[in-house]
């Protein structure tokens, strides 16, 4: 077992002042592991001796549930002790579209839940109990040797002749001088010191054991991070595809009610002023056809304001920092830019069109609802591990922006999410309102 050595930066008195936090920590931990052990024995035995029975599978697949619940309350009173916390391990993702069968099943597949069940039926006990002894033995060591001169006078007076130890102790020391009491005293009161000496290394190696054994069964695995990897890009494919879906669907919305509603009344328009040149009513022909020249150039501007969501050749041909620099220019508001160099090679081309969307919309949530008068976008690559892009955009209006359900801002967190991504809003009543994108890249693309 490992312990801290007393250094020159105080690391003894470090160990004295995790001692009560420690010794509380290997007490209740003792008190849970009987009453684990007591349980889950009660429910898995039962379980294994009726598995020719339908219900000893429930029993055995109950005790692994048991068994997670015990070692889950383990992993977080073992944060008294002051040591680093026991990470959780990545659980079987449930299985709400399976087979009742099949979900019932599922912790009998997965290594983590018999870990659990081994730790709380076996190694725990064990374990606890040992370290449990170590602890009272020093704790009643320290204070009974430094206090026996406070109650050894409440002691009931020997009988001399009762036994011969008895016998050594009344007349040995009075050889060479020494009161038997004294004597006593004496060695009780330089074993308490020696066992407060040496109790917050004792407890503290104690507690760094069971701490050790408790993260290695309890805790996470190296496999778990390749888990924990592949669930994050599932979901981040299903934030992608849910943000594109909802994109579309919104475009096909804004379509409908926009550009196609002017197209159609153009026509008519059109059609109008033909037939009124046609009677040669020019006066009215040429308004109709003013008109139609009107809601031509409305549907132009809807359309063009529609593909600001929809990577433009100039993103292509010159890349994100001057495809961005068009957005800010192109807005209403006065943007300011601070735009990194290194973002067209350290931004790969399916990341640069997200961010190019996700600046655009924001840009125009700005313009519509923010009432800023100003605002700024600042973009730079970050090289160090792990490389990522930023892209920030500030304005000055009124703030109060916060997620909402089929909101734009919630789309925009769904795409971001779907590149592994962040995005963050700091929006408080009356401004400034900050939105904070984050994305991973290729380190050797960020390196350039």
């Amino acid at each position: 077992m490992s312990t801290e050595k007393p250094t020159a930066d105080g690391g003894y008195l470090r160990l004295w002042r995790r001692a009560p936090g420690a010794t509380a920590y290997l007490i209740v931990d003792f008190v849970l592991a009987m009453v684990a052990l007591a349980v889950l024995s009660a429910v898995f035995f039962t379980g294994v001796g009726s598995l020719v029975l339908l219900i000893g599978i429930p029993l055995v697949v109950g005790s692994l549930l048991i068994a997670r619940g015990f070692g889950t309350l383990e992993r977080r009173i073992a944060r008294w002790t002051g040591r680093e916390p026991i990470s959780e391990p990545e659980w079987p993702a449930p299985l709400s579209q399976a087979h009742p069968l099949t979900r019932l099943l599922q912790p009998l597949r997965s290594g983590h839940y018999w870990s659990y069940l081994v730790h709380q039926m076996l190694v725990g006990p064990i374990l606890a109990t040992v370290t449990f002894a170590f602890a009272i033995t020093w704790w009643a060591g320290m204070l009974s040797g430094l206090s026996y001169v406070l109650w050894q006078q409440f002691l009931p007076t020997p009988d001399p002749q009762a036994d011969w130890p008895q016998w050594l102790v009344n007349n040995i020391p009075g050889l060479i001088g020494w009161q038997p009491r004294l004597l006593l005293i004496a060695i009780y009161t330089t074993s308490g010191v020696l066992f407060g000496l040496t109790l917050p290394w004792v407890i503290d190696g104690i507690t760094a054991l069971q701490h050790s054994v408790a993260r290695l069964m309890l805790g996470r695995w190296p496999s778990d991070e390749l888990t924990a990897v592949a669930r994050q890009e599932a979901a981040g494919r299903q934030s992608a595809v849910q943000a594109e879906d909802t994109a579309m669907r919104k475009l096909e919305r804004d379509l409908h009610d926009g550009p196609q509603q002017r197209l159609i009344r153009l026509q008519l328009d059109l059609a109008t002023a033909e037939r009124r040149a046609a009677s040669g009513d020019t006066e009215d022909a040429a308004e109709y056809a003013r008109q139609a020249r009107a809601q031509a150039q409305a549907a132009l501007e809807e359309l063009r304001a529609l593909s600001r969501g929809v990577a433009p050749p100039l993103l292509t041909d010159r890349g994100l920092r001057l495809a961005l620099a068009a957005l800010a220019e192109d807005s209403p508001v006065p943007v300011t830019t601070d735009l990194d160099p290194a973002l067209d090679d350290a931004v790969p081309a399916e990341i640069a069109r997200t961010l190019y969307f996700v600046v655009a919309e924001l840009l125009t949530n700005v313009a519509k609802h923010s009432g800023a008068t100003h605002a700024e976008l600042l973009a730079a690559v970050h090289h160090e591990e792990p490389a990522r892009v930023r892209v920030r955009v500030i304005d000055d209006g009124h703030g109060g922006a916060t997620f909402t359900v089929s909101h734009g801002l919630s789309g925009l967190r769904e795409r971001v999410h779907g590149l592994l991504g962040s995005l963050t809003i700091e929006s408080p009543v009356g401004g400034p309102t900050m939105v904070d994108v984050t994305v991973p890249v290729p380190a050797a693309a960020a390196l350039g």
